[in-house]
């Protein structure tokens, strides 16, 4: 885990908000999750409006809190849930307070039609960006000039990141995390709430089952769990294929339908989680994290982790100490 505070992180609440968009980043950042230090985690603020200080979400329910705009205006991170309606023009308060919050140095989050306020305070032209499928027309007749990818989860483009819909901004506030904190840390959090500690951002929004459609049929869970013990040895597809009883095809349109990603990609990304905690939590040289990974050399792991998490393994593991590393020799 990284010895730099995170700082503070606000979430903006806004009248007429659904309750959901709001609820994820709260569930995700308000707490430390357990075994994580309070003191390392992230000072949260829930925004509301000037002057209320709360906010009437979808009725019925209501936003109480300490905080406002003033104080979204200051934090290091800005969150910002879907907008009330995306056929109307978001809050020009809270418009102007993300605005005024990134020029004055901070982070700023989008999750779904959140990036409708982010693009309202001109933060999206020409850049790379996501929302949810279903908004991509209206967010581009709207606000053109932005680089608008609508397949994938999420995308981090340095203090603008914004993502698709529901879980996607779960992808992505744990994204936040593992990049401020860690992947223990991240992982912690991702217990604690009982997801899925990481979907990569490339990964494809529409994925047509998230859960077996035969109650009967657990999937590919199985299979996986099978891997993920095994992610040091040279897996193929051909491997996964023959444990889970199906034809190398099937397997790849099963890991389409329940994952949104092809078989080797998803064996890439366990092995990068892998690495990352390796190089946090222990001094082993980079070539014995590289074969423990699965990744072989660490000439391959170094090219792998610098495309996946963009910076190099000696880099990553001097930002991430947590102070307390298991020594392994051999």
């Amino acid at each position: 885990m990284s010895d730099r505070h995170p700082g503070t992180l606000a979430v903006a609440v806004a009248p007429g908000q659904p309750l959901f968009e709001v609820a994820i980043p709260y569930q995700v950042f308000a707490e430390a999750p357990p075994g994580i230090e309070a003191s390392t985690w992230y000072d949260f603020r829930l925004c509301g409006p000037r002057g209320t200080r709360h906010a009437t979400m979808r009725d019925p329910f209501v936003t109480l809190t300490d905080y406002d705009y003033d104080d979204l205006v200051a934090a290091d991170t800005v969150i910002v849930p879907a907008t009330p309606d995306v056929r109307r023009d978001p809050p020009a308060d809270l418009v102007e307070a993300v605005r005024a919050a990134y020029e004055a140095g901070a982070r700023v989050a989008a999750l779904c039609s959140g990036a409708f306020v982010l693009a309202a305070a001109g933060l999206l032209t020409g850049r790379r960006m996501t929302t949810h499928w279903k908004h991509v027309g209206a967010l581009r007749e709207r606000y053109p000039g932005m680089d608008l990818d609508p397949k994938v989860l999420y995308i981090d483009d340095g203090r603008i990141l914004t993502s698709a819909g529901t879980m996607a901004g779960m992808d992505l506030c744990l994204h936040i995390i593992r990049k401020d904190l860690g992947s223990r840390a991240a992982n912690a959090t991702a217990r604690s709430l009982v997801v899925p500690p990481h979907r990569a951002g490339g990964q494809a929004q529409y994925v047509q089952s998230a859960v077996p459609a035969d109650p009967a049929d657990p999937g590919l869970a199985a299979t996986l769990a099978w891997a993920l013990d095994r992610l040091a040895e040279p897996l193929t597809v051909g491997d996964l294929a023959r444990r889970a009883g199906m034809s190398e095809r099937t397997l790849a349109r099963r890991f389409h339908a329940e994952l949104g990603a092809t078989p080797l990609r998803w064996l890439l990304t366990q092995r990068i989680i892998l690495a990352r905690e390796l190089l946090e939590s222990t001094d082993i040289p980079v070539d014995a994290v590289a074969q423990r990974c699965g990744l072989g050399t660490a000439a391959n792991l170094r090219a792998h982790f610098g495309r996946e998490v963009g910076i190099a393994p000696s880099e990553y593991r001097r930002s991430h100490r947590s102070g307390r590393h298991e020594v392994v020799t051999g």
